[in-house]
């Protein structure tokens, strides 16, 4: 495994985890997770690696081993997107595979309907409804930080704040980041003409329909994996669909 210090949009470090060789693939991780909560633990990123692949997982600013700025210039509209893009121009990019899962898959979409052009994208954990209507989910996130100190257990945000301390999420970089995500333009993203695989959990519409958005975008496919949203990471299933997406 090789960390690696990149720098991303207004010079924050960004550490970005690799694994294998061959055609780069770059793989974003879900809010508040890591690379390796996402990627690495559950063996995702050693299943697509086995496959030939070169495995590039950034932590975004805010996660994992990058680093949390209180300077709200650090954190622009789509910031996530801008640092995706420093990474891209870092390693040199210019033919190469894109996923992501939940806020990971959010920002793939964001920059499809952009114009990025991968070869190929993997959308996991998402659904049509999660690329637009941001404020709600918004509201509920800067709900559980404001209120970090007194929910209890029974409270619907209980389990959200629970990983939050267990990846020890920064509150107030956690707040600006938050504030700086928009809404996908799901009306752009039918001119994306690619093939994307759309992955989701059995039990999981925490995101909407996986369906819908497969439905949506003119080159889709559509897979089931065992699990809700954050527990389809913990099964091998999610890494061997995406692992042969990525090598058909």
């Amino acid at each position: 495994m090789i960390i690696t210090q990149v720098r991303g949009f207004g010079e924050t470090m960004l550490a970005v985890h690799e694994m294998g060789e061959g055609r780069p693939v770059l793989l974003l991780h879900g809010l508040f997770s890591s690379a390796y909560v996402n990627w690495i633990k559950f063996g995702t990123a050693a299943a697509i690696a086995a496959r030939g692949f070169r495995v590039l997982m950034p932590d975004f600013r805010v996660h994992g081993d990058s680093a949390a700025p209180h300077d709200a210039s650090a954190y622009p509209p789509d910031v996530l997107a801008r640092d995706v893009e420093a990474i891209i121009a870092h390693y040199g990019l210019t033919d190469f595979d894109l996923g992501g899962f939940s806020l990971g898959a959010r920002t793939c979409a964001l920059l499809l309907a952009q114009g990025l052009r991968p070869r190929r994208a993997v959308l996991a954990g998402m659904g049509l409804e999660g690329l637009s209507g941001w404020g709600r989910r918004r509201d509920f996130f800067l709900s559980v930080i404001a209120d970090r100190e007194t929910i209890r257990h029974g409270d619907p945000r209980w389990l959200s704040l629970q990983f939050m301390k267990s990846m020890k999420v920064d509150p107030v970089a956690a707040t600006l980041l938050l504030n700086s995500f928009g809404d996908v333009d799901v009306d752009a993203l039918k001119a994306v003409h690619l093939p994307v695989l759309v992955v989701c959990g059995a039990e999981d519409r925490d995101n909407g329909s996986p369906e819908a958005l497969a439905a949506l975008l003119p080159d889709a496919r559509l897979a089931e994996v065992p699990g809700t949203h954050m527990g389809s990471v913990t099964h091998r299933e999610l890494g061997e669909a995406m692992a042969a997406f990525l090598a058909g």
